[in-house]
């Protein structure tokens, strides 16, 4: 009796796990898990095989026509824009309303000019379905008008390039140095532990010879926030004042969020 709870407790957990990463995987585990008959021949094989095979095609195939039902559209990657991993992607991260779709090809297409090669790469986005569907750990990705862009970065010849620092494109900050504002260190005394959570979901450090490139991130600001949609950037304080960009569209998040001197964060009216 105990063994078939403690099944059934993991099963649970599992489904939990899968439609908190992804929104769709634990509907589709669930599906499965009532339509495969559990006394077939290599049952757990089966069900994994299914599993992927259904998740595959439902992300990929069925999900980017459902998603406008419900006002998201999948970002689509041009030589202009691209997600960071494929993994945004596989989790059904890549969704943003129409109007923020169409913003973001006009910043990357600003960025270009400034900036011949360069591509606007993003993180996290939105899921596919449904407001108010968290987003974890984001707090406000959740109604397909905010995203989270990559900084830009330089190579040991000075070249600007599109690789990023870190796997997940999270966790490697640009911190103040010890002349600028020290606001991560004031969130980070004052008890708010969540502040620099990201640093655990980097996946690994990739590219570790990158630095932060000052004058291209600067043009990716100034064409986030030349957009007249765009009402709000999330970015750390010394990051604002070591670029020198006045704009009341550029905003400190608050220490209750996590920091964005790994990221920027915009989000539309």
């Amino acid at each position: 009796m105990l063994k078939k709870a403690l099944k059934y407790i993991l099963k649970f957990l599992l489904f939990c796990l899968l439609t908190i990463v992804t929104q769709i995987g634990g509907i589709i585990y669930l599906i499965v898990e009532i339509a495969l008959k559990k006394n077939s021949n290599r049952y757990r094989i089966k069900k994994v095989g299914i599993f992927t095979i259904s998740y595959t095609i439902i992300t990929f195939f069925i999900i980017p026509y459902l998603a406008p039902v419900f006002g998201r559209e999948k970002i689509k990657d041009t030589n202009q824009i691209e997600a960071h991993t494929f993994f945004t992607k596989l989790l059904n991260r890549n969704y943003v309303n129409p109007r923020l779709h169409t913003t973001l090809y006009e910043i990357a297409d600003s960025l270009e000019k400034s900036n011949p090669g360069l591509k606007l790469v993003y993180l996290d986005a939105n899921f596919p379905f449904i407001n108010d569907f968290p987003l974890l750990p984001h707090l406000s990705h959740n109604d397909g008008k905010k995203i989270d862009i990559s900084f830009i970065y330089r190579d040991e010849e000075y070249n600007i390039v599109n690789k990023k620092p870190s796997i997940s494109g999270y966790g490697v900050f640009e911190s103040p140095s010890k002349q600028e504002y020290q606001q991560t260190k004031i969130c980070k005394q004052s008890g708010y532990w969540k502040y620099g959570f990201t640093k655990y979901i980097t996946f690994g450090t990739i590219n570790k010879s990158l630095k932060f490139s000052e004058k291209a991130t600067k043009d990716l600001l100034l064409a986030i926030v030349k957009q007249k949609q765009v009402n709000t950037t999330f970015i750390e304080p010394h990051l604002r004042h070591r670029l020198g960009i006045q704009s009341h569209k550029i905003r400190f998040q608050g220490c209750q969020a996590v920091r964005h001197d790994d990221h920027i964060h915009l989000q539309i009216r």
